[in-house]
């Protein structure tokens, strides 16, 4: 018994024994294996740097960024396009680098400068990555927003088919497929409305679209005939066509009717000057510096108009800008009616140290005595047209006997520049010198033929329908070679043979009776010989007799065109607001007001009274 209790006791401390010894011995062996491991390195590297105390002209040159013959490059490394380096190399180009194996100490600059190439290289690949990231957003954006401008036209089509289906359907009809497509335009309209306000199309608009596809294609099966189809649209287009042509025509009608009345400001401030004006004694009503009228040494302007704001702007522009201005004589002819107001509102606001005259027209007798029945103006239902201020100007050698040059101003311009220079300019031997307006691309551009009917054989004869033109609203006249040419009575003679030939054409009913697909601009079977208004007898009055002036003395367009170049405009002596849109006026753009506000005084108590703001 004792015997087997004792080999029982050596058998479990031999297993506990072999448990003990046999991971110990493996753990030795591993140990063992790792140190002689770390030995072998250690004289790997002994050796190593041996070899390379021994040799160092053989150590293995470096990369660097280098070109050869062939316009190669090796770079140390560069990004690809998921942004990982990866070293780029040249083939063939061992024996390069061969070559440019030097001492140690070139060696060591060769290699830092090989690592800082690298580091710039690196940094302008992630830079190039980063650039060609925004690109892709960039042109993931635009890419989306096409697709919703295509979706977007997509329901406007639909739209129109639904609304051609709905034709089809018998009035009154109450059918569950016209209900479905009322429910489903409206529907449309309401997710392209949407969609224009945040710039996206919803996951419900889209719904909508599939839905009404489904509904047109109910609609189609009940209407298949596409002729008919066809026939609608057509009909619908010629209609939707005649819309905007009514449209047009009735906005255009409003815009001339707009530019032909008087803003209800302006009545009152006329108003209230006349009533100040007769409450003044006859002395008060005199201006200072009247022997200044007639000196032919000083500069003369000219300003016919019946407009007070107006006259207020262009003067004070005139004066505002002078460096001579006591050399300055401001004359304003107008008619019976509003020369109180004009005269009072300058006796209330003088101006500094130049000299101003207002006359009436009516107080030209000699006008009546010496042209009599020549001075029959054309009818006209425009004012503009029908004005006798607005031929006026064709008399200014009788006006002002004494003086020798005169600078016309329509009153509808604002001066930005000293006009002094303009009496230096050479005329050769013309008598008017004004801006042409012969350059297509600008918006003043008139050909002859657009105001004169050369169909007429006599106009054929007389004019070239080729010639440039100028404009009015800045004229130099040479009132002494006026004169001598007798050029008023040219001026008379083609009145005369308008009367005789034909009557004048109203200028603003052929413009809205030919705004659209009209071919000709008369009324009747014969066309006279130019339209109503100043600027085509003028051109045929001082045909060969004018003188074309830099483009920057006068720049036109500003009260009609709403593109003229922004550097025209601040480079030009006088900028001009031709056309019916004023800058006085609701209609007038808006843009170009600034350069005339700045010369009205909104602050003054007339003009606050009467509501004329800025």
């Amino acid at each position: 018994m004792k015997q087997s209790h004792r080999s029982t006791r050596i058998f479990i401390l031999c297993l506990l024994a072999v448990s003990v010894l046999v991971p110990i011995v493996v753990l030795s062996g591993r140990i063992k294996h790792l140190t002689s491991d770390v030995s072998k390195e250690t004289d790997a590297l002994k050796l190593n740097s041996i070899e390379q105390e021994d040799g160092e002209g053989l150590k293995e040159p470096t990369l660097e960024v280098y070109k050869d013959e062939g316009g190669s490059t090796v770079s140390f490394s560069t990004y690809n396009e998921s942004g990982k380096s990866e070293v780029s190399r040249n083939p063939g180009s061992n024996a390069n680098l061969a070559e440019k194996n030097g001492s140690n100490h070139k060696a060591k600059k060769d290699n830092q400068q090989s690592q800082q190439e690298g580091i710039v290289s690196t940094s302008d690949g992630k830079e190039e990555f980063k650039q060609a990231t925004v690109e892709h957003d960039q042109n993931a954006r635009s890419l989306s927003r096409k697709e919703i401008d295509l979706k977007i036209q997509e329901m406007k089509d639909q739209v129109i088919r639904a609304k051609a289906y709905l034709n089809f359907a018998p009035p009154n009809s109450n059918s569950h497929l016209v209900k479905e497509l009322k429910l489903r335009i409206k529907e449309l309209e309401r997710a392209m409305g949407d969609s224009t306000k945040v710039s996206e199309l919803s996951r419900r608009a889209l719904q909508r679209m599939r839905a009404m596809e489904a509904s047109l294609l109910k609609a189609s099966h009940v209407y298949p005939e596409c002729s008919a189809m066809a026939k609608k649209l057509r009909a619908m287009m010629y209609n939707a066509e005649e819309q905007v042509r009514t449209q047009k025509n009735q906005a255009s009608f409003l815009v001339q009717l707009a530019g032909r009345t008087t803003p209800k400001g302006l009545h009152c401030l006329s108003m209230r000057l006349t009533n100040s004006y007769f409450a003044l004694q006859p002395e008060e009503r005199e201006f200072p510096g009247q022997h200044k009228l007639h000196d032919p040494d000083l500069y003369h302007f000219a300003v016919f108009s019946d407009n007070i704001l107006a006259c207020a702007a262009v003067v004070d522009s005139i004066i505002s800008t002078a460096m001579e201005p006591e050399k300055i004589v401001i004359h304003i002819l107008t008619d019976s009616l509003n020369l109180p107001a004009i005269i009072m509102w300058f006796l209330l606001n003088p101006l500094r140290r130049a000299t101003i005259q207002v006359q009436s027209i009516d107080s030209f007798d000699w006008m009546s005595t010496k042209y009599g029945g020549k001075m029959q103006w054309q009818s006209s239902s425009d004012p503009r047209y029908a004005s006798p201020l607005n031929h006026l100007r064709f008399y200014l050698p009788e006006i002002f006997p004494a003086l020798k040059k005169i600078v016309l101003l329509d009153h509808d311009v604002i001066v930005q520049r000293d006009l002094s220079g303009l009496w230096s300019v050479d005329m050769k031997d013309k008598v008017n010198g004004a801006v042409v307006t012969c350059r297509e691309d600008e918006p003043s551009f008139r050909r002859m033929n657009m105001l004169i009917n050369f169909s007429e054989p006599m106009v054929g004869r007389r004019f070239d329908v080729k010639a440039c033109n100028w404009a009015f609203g800045m004229n130099l006249f040479d009132l002494q070679k006026w004169r001598r040419r007798n050029l008023t009575e040219v001026y008379h003679n083609y009145l005369q043979l308008v009367r005789n030939s034909s009557a004048y054409l109203d200028s603003y009913q052929a413009v809205i009776d030919c705004l659209f697909g009209c071919t000709s601009w008369y009324k009747g079977s014969k066309r006279p010989l130019w339209k109503a208004g100043s600027l085509p007898i003028g051109w045929v009055t001082f045909y060969n007799q004018t003188v074309g002036l830099d483009r920057r003395w006068h720049v036109l367009g500003l009260g009609h065109h709403a593109d003229v170049k922004q550097r025209d405009i601040e480079q030009a002596a006088v900028i001009h607001y031709d056309g019916v849109m004023k800058p006085w006026l609701d209609i007038g753009l808006e843009k170009y007001k600034q350069y005339w506000r700045k010369h009205v005084k909104y602050d003054h108590p007339y003009l606050q009274q009467c509501n004329i703001h800025d």
